[in-house]
């Protein structure tokens, strides 16, 4: 194998594939990049053996080939090289030789047959989308997964394919995250998957907040995204994820409207001294005016007053702060609305006017 490239055109690639090596492994050959270079150009592979990345490079291939070298080593050293270097890489016996200006370096390689390499997932329907869409989608719902819980089917982000829809869900039991993408969809069957918290946050930092369309497929046990010169492909969580629609409260009195920013900052000076383990806030609600409360064990108090929009019951319920903040900080617009049922009930949170994220969050008893 030998091909030239520019330090320009190699580090980007580098760096999106970079994310899923682990620095411990359990086999020698995960450290590595696979390095394949043929007609098409050059392409480099990573893999965890749960999340694979391919990122691929145009370019004219003096002699074609492949290898796998350390993945590490070779970001740094690409990385370290000054701007416009033009790097040589050859593969002789068992060594890669890379060499750039007045630099040589000489590293150690692994046969490409020990590579795990994922190429066909059985995807049925592909999906055109927009890479904000799925972003906005991902971003505004993955907080609310489950961390290294025993029931290992929330430790992910269910996807939800219908026709018209696409929809974004995720819970850990205590609050669930909801989103929906509506007319971009084209799919004639339905389609459920749960992608794992590894595979979440590595499309959180490949994808971007541009109009470039990328094309989203599901196989029986894979997800794969394709972007232009990306391809992203994840195992899925074996498991049924719960029956989410049963637990998102139906609400039709009261409700409490607020400006966002209002309600946060005071979430935020009450939680100072709410218990720093539960995180307990009381919500007292009266016509037209909210009272937030916490204590600690240390007998400390906080008590905010706000005028509100409300005209049902009286009503007094507890929340976890955290899970309140983190709905609030994810929501657009500068209204949101809460709907209440009573005391031992889940609410519902959501922008006035907007349906497509919805926040469920249960109660706590104070």
């Amino acid at each position: 194998m030998k091909i030239q490239i520019t330090r320009e055109q190699l580090l980007p690639a580098l760096q999106a594939v970079i994310g899923v090596v682990e620095r411990r492994q359990t086999l020698p050959v995960l450290a590595n990049v696979l390095v394949v270079a043929d007609e098409a150009g050059l392409s480099l592979t990573t893999t965890d053996l749960e999340v694979e990345l391919v990122s691929r490079v145009e370019l004219a291939v003096e002699e074609g080939g492949q290898v796998t070298v350390p993945a590490r080593k070779l970001m740094d050293i690409v990385r370290n090289l000054p701007d416009g270097a033009v790097i040589k890489l050859a593969v002789d016996q068992e060594r890669a030789v890379l060499q750039a200006e007045r630099s040589r370096f000489s590293l150690a390689t692994l046969p490409a047959s020990e590579f795990p390499a994922v190429e066909d997932i059985g995807a049925t329907e592909p999906v055109v989308l927009p890479q904000a869409s799925l972003r906005e989608l991902i971003e505004r719902t993955h907080f609310s997964m489950a961390l290294q819980d025993v029931r290992y089917y929330l430790n992910g982000l269910l996807l939800e394919l219908e026709p018209g829809r696409l929809r974004a869900v995720a819970t850990d039991g205590h609050r669930l995250a909801l989103g929906e993408l509506e007319g971009q969809v084209e799919v004639t069957n339905n389609q459920q998957v749960i992608v794992p918290r590894k595979g979440v946050q590595e499309l959180l930092r490949l994808l971007d907040e541009s109009d470039e369309s990328l094309r989203l497929e599901l196989g029986s046990n894979h997800i794969r995204i394709t972007l232009q010169n990306l391809r992203f492909t994840s195992k899925l969580i074996d498991g049924r994820f719960p029956e989410y629609q049963r637990v998102i409260p139906q609400v039709e009195s009261n409700i409490l409207r607020a400006d966002r920013e209002t309600l946060r900052q005071a979430l935020v000076r009450a939680s100072i001294l709410s218990n720093e383990k539960y995180r307990g806030v009381r919500f007292i609600l009266e016509t037209d005016l909210l009272r937030i409360q916490s204590n600690n064990p240390e007998q400390e108090q906080a008590d905010e007053e706000l005028v509100v929009e409300y005209q049902g019951a009286p009503l007094e319920v507890g929340f976890n702060a955290t899970y309140l903040l983190d709905a609030l900080g994810v929501l657009d617009g500068d209204a949101v609305q809460i709907g209440l049922v009573d005391a031992n009930s889940s609410c519902l949170i959501g922008a006035v006017g907007v349906d497509h994220f919805r926040y469920v969050v249960m109660p706590m008893r104070l």
